[in-house]
């Protein structure tokens, strides 16, 4: 079939202003942060699973590769398309059906944009276990199909945990309807965990059923700061068994990233609410249903943690300003991307090889590069820790220059996490980026069946193709 047919008959389909080509696709950003002109041979616009099915189907019989477009937010190059590619919108697939309160879900299109649901969940008295910094430009499908992580996996785990029902089509236009709103449902293989995470290689997510919680409206935020890294665990410890089930997040930020962000001479940075010295801090957050009670079980957590010399200093938020404020030293990390060149990474290893690691990676790191800087945070408590590497250039790099740097610094962060059992992504899946790596993480078993399903639901091999593995 040649591309002026297939066009036509995509248009028919999805109807012609809905097929978008050339100037239409160049005009539109490869990523949320990389303005360049986005490459595809076409952008195709489905409003519903019917035309997705459709779609699929006639790419399908065309031998025409799809990738699947959400909020184009992620970090391993899983969106990533060629002029070849026919990138598969999911941006009209935004529908928020009402949420059913008894049952406490929600079903949503794969494009609704995460706060979005959130919002809706909250306006009806409930809440979604999902929170990303990312949260006003990615979608629902595209958390689903990396598994996302985020803010809140400590009190209510990975995307996987919030989805109790999936609609799926199939590279060949199959419908796969599983909009299971039950917590409980053993009959037979629960098909929707094949999607989850599946980087859109074996189907393309239109519906979801989400799973929603009890609202906890009443809020506790507090930034601390420790001297050794055997404190922050220690406190991680000490509030989780303090605050009984309510502690909603631990976010840990070493010395560099916190320095970095609240240098009030940089344009975008934060106040800093505490000396900006400290060896590490960590922002700590517990969600409950009553303000007052929820305030005073946070504060003799913290009291007795500081009577135990387990935090050095603390600050706890008096405002949804100051709230803000100290939550925006952690997720901004655009004034260390202007660093050029810079490589970051998101990986997962046992808490207590944490500060062994980091301190290895930078010693060696800093045998090659003396002025390199490291910057590091993340989620203590799951594990989960995001590392930039921004090492010294007195002038732009070359491509090929920066490809070798770039290598470098994947073997020193990648390689020591397989003998700790640690893992080369925590929360944004493999992509194109970290392909090479996927053995550190994943035995020779585990990838050849990984391959065998990906030809067993997609043997033409036309969603997303070379994500993940080859």
């Amino acid at each position: 079939m040649d591309r002026d047919t297939l066009y036509s008959r995509l248009a028919q389909i999805v109807g012609p202003e809905h097929v978008l080509t050339g100037a239409d696709v160049s005009a539109r950003a490869t990523h949320f942060w990389d303005a360049s002109p986005l490459t595809a041979a076409a952008i195709v616009r489905p409003a519903d699973t019917a035309q997705t099915a459709a779609v699929l189907k006639l790419c399908h019989e065309a031998g025409q590769v799809v990738v699947t477009q959400g909020g184009a937010t992620g970090l391993v190059k899983g969106h990533a398309s060629t002029d070849n590619d026919l990138l598969l919108s999911m941006e009209r697939m935004n529908d928020i059906e009402p949420v059913d309160f008894t049952g406490r879900t929600v079903t949503v299109g794969a494009g609704a944009i995460l706060q979005n649901v959130q919002q809706a969940a909250d306006d009806a008295g409930l809440q979604l276990g999902l929170d990303l910094g990312a949260r006003g430009s990615c979608t629902i499908g595209g958390n689903i199909s990396t598994n996302a992580g985020g803010l809140a996996v400590l009190r209510y785990g990975m995307t996987r945990e919030q989805v109790l029902g999936l609609e799926v089509v199939l590279p060949d236009g199959t419908i796969l309807s599983s909009l299971n709103r039950m917590m409980k449902n053993n009959a037979g293989y629960d098909l929707k965990q094949l999607f989850i995470g599946s980087e859109g290689t074996l189907g393309v997510i239109t519906r979801a059923v989400l799973r929603l919680r009890p609202a906890t409206p009443a809020l506790a935020t507090a930034l601390l700061a420790f001297d050794r890294f055997e404190q922050v665990s220690a406190t991680l410890g000490h509030l989780s068994h303090a605050l009984n089930g309510t502690l909603d997040a631990f976010e840990v930020i070493w010395q560099p990233f916190y320095a970095l962000n609240t240098d009030t001479e940089r344009e975008g940075s934060s106040q800093s609410p505490l000396p900006r010295d400290y060896a590490l801090y960590a922002i700590v957050e517990s969600r409950g249903s009553e303000s007052d009670a929820t305030d005073d079980q946070f504060e003799q957590a913290l009291g007795s943690a500081l009577e135990n010399e387990l935090i050095v200093d603390a600050v706890i938020v008096q405002s949804e300003r100051e709230r803000q404020n100290i939550w925006h030293i952690r997720e901004h990390i655009d004034i260390a991307l202007q660093h050029d060149p810079v490589f970051v990474y998101d990986i997962s290893l046992p808490i207590a090889d944490m500060q062994p690691y980091v301190d290895s990676v930078l010693t060696q790191l800093q045998q090659r590069w003396p002025d390199v800087i490291l910057y590091v945070y993340g989620h203590l408590a799951d594990g989960n820790l995001h590392i930039l590497v921004a090492p010294p250039a007195e002038q732009e790099l070359e491509a090929e220059e920066k490809a070798r740097w770039h290598e470098f610094s994947n073997q020193l962060i990648y390689q020591p996490l397989q003998s700790l059992g640690g893992s080369i992504s925590a929360e944004h899946g493999i992509g194109l980026s970290k392909k090479p790596y996927l053995p550190l993480s994943r035995s020779a078993a585990e990838i050849s069946l990984m391959q065998s399903l990906k030809r067993t639901l997609d043997p033409s091999g036309i969603l997303n193709p070379g994500k993940i593995f080859d």
